[in-house]
């Protein structure tokens, strides 16, 4: 069996959803900047995530829904769109087998004077809000039907 990209060895852990972290800096887009950046932004993607997963876990069979949230520190030209493909491709064998179990995917950007007013937000997501910007703010579950009416 496989788990964070080699052959099990005992103990594992299974994952257990949400799985929220936060990764400072501005996401780099999947056609711009150069391999080596996309490459060390899918790194720090990657290590924000290990800091809140358990050691030797299990990576996730499920169907996968993710919300990104990016907070930047000025106003920005960059697309939402771009801000899926490299984010999605780090946690690739590491928290999910594939990208095609991302059944769902929301995403927005905040510019400081367009900051929404979260109700009753996760800690994860608090810290994110209070944290010095860019950042950029990721939850992952493994129900891509919730939150939908």
């Amino acid at each position: 069996m496989l788990f964070c990209g080699v052959f099990a060895r005992e103990p594992v852990v299974q994952l257990f959803f949400p799985i929220e972290f936060v990764v400072d800096g501005t996401p780099v887009s999947s056609q711009s900047g150069t391999p080596r950046s996309r490459n060390k932004w899918k790194a720090r993607v990657k290590a924000a995530s290990s800091a809140v997963l358990p050691d030797d876990h299990w990576v996730s069979e499920d169907r996968i829904a993710a919300t990104l949230f990016y907070f930047s520190d000025a106003p920005i030209s960059l697309d939402v769109d771009n801000i899926v493909k490299l984010v999605l491709d780090a946690l690739r064998h590491h928290i999910y087998y594939d990208d095609r179990q991302v059944d769902r995917v929301v995403v927005q950007k905040f510019e400081p004077e367009n900051v929404f007013n979260f109700g009753s937000p996760s800690a994860t997501l608090a810290d994110a809000l209070t944290r010095p910007k860019p950042v950029l703010y990721v939850r992952l579950s493994n129900d891509p039907f919730e939150e939908l009416i």
